[in-house]
């Protein structure tokens, strides 16, 4: 099962000491991923993590995901928030970068941090790196590292600005699904809006949070529109029926939660709208092909 990961275990992993943090500040740190690399057969588990992170990395690795894995081949920016679950599988001897650590309350006076697409999917947050781009965050990393080691009297706020400017210019490559081009038209802007209401219910972060919308007519409602009109621009956009995008969405968060909580299959349930478990066993093993109770065993054995 997977454990909430706190700063201090964080550090503890790689024998290193975590200072007491200034609460007016929240807590910011960065490293060399040289400093941080660990035996590469020391086995990792699926964890969350009270942290935000941002890490900058070169070298042959893949990142999994509870529902999938991403490999990476060459330079990557790799953006992760505090609820999803991963791990990250170093498979070159070879790696380079930066990792900065940082809590939600770093950035709690300037801005909603967990709003950038980028921290809200696995897929948002890694972003393949060409040689120029590459160059210019290696820059910009190496930067904080000086600053943070330094002993100007303003240096977070200044260390808050650089971290920005990463992460502004990691989003202006990966654009916000909602945010469409001048003259989109009517079924690109209604996809668009039904995707963000659908990814905005996720994650699920405790046991007593509900999902909202889980029918088509919920999203129709939402939506201002009839369900006999979004059901149509959702099969010709995208090729499925609304249901089927709402119950694939369903099912990937609840491979997530039986992966990485120790909630029961009761709770997981009640969290995605079934009203009894067993509506859920039949609905998991329909689209999964196993029971959720098979499913968790095979992730723990």
């Amino acid at each position: 099962m997977a454990t909430l990961m706190e700063l201090q275990a964080f550090y503890k992993n790689f024998n290193r000491e975590l200072e007491p943090v200034q609460q007016e500040a929240g807590h910011f740190n960065i490293f060399k991923v040289e400093d941080l690399l660990l035996p590469k057969g020391k086995p990792v588990t699926y964890s969350r993590r009270n942290f935000y992170k941002v890490s900058l990395v070169s070298g042959h690795s893949k990142i999994h995901y509870a529902d999938h894995s991403i490999e990476i081949l060459d330079s990557v920016l790799v953006f992760t928030n505090p609820m999803i679950p991963f791990l990250w599988e170093r498979i070159s001897e070879k790696h380079s970068g930066y990792v900065c650590v940082f809590t939600e309350a770093f950035f709690s006076k300037f801005g909603n941090i967990k709003a950038y697409p980028v921290f809200l999917s696995a897929d948002a947050g890694v972003i393949p790196l060409a040689a120029d781009d590459l160059r210019l965050y290696q820059e910009l990393f190496s930067r904080m590292l000086d600053e943070l080691e330094g002993d100007y009297l303003y240096k977070y706020d200044l260390l808050r600005t650089l971290l920005t400017e990463v992460i502004h210019g990691a989003q202006k490559m990966q654009p916000a699904l909602a945010v469409l081009p001048p003259g989109s038209n009517a079924s690109e802007r209604i996809t668009a809006l039904f995707s963000e209401l659908l990814e905005r219910q996720f994650p699920i972060e405790l046991s007593n949070q509900v999902v909202q919308l889980h029918t088509p007519s919920a999203f129709a409602g939402a939506l201002n529109i009839h369900v006999n009109h979004l059901n149509k621009t959702l099969k010709e956009t995208t090729g499925q029926t609304t249901s089927n995008l709402i119950n694939d969405r369903l099912l990937q968060e609840a491979k997530i939660l039986l992966k990485s909580t120790n909630w029961t299959i009761n709770e997981i349930a009640w969290a995605l709208r079934f009203e009894e478990p067993n509506h859920f066993s039949v609905f998991f093993k329909s689209r999964a092909g196993i029971t959720p109770k098979k499913f968790r065993q095979s992730v723990i054995d």
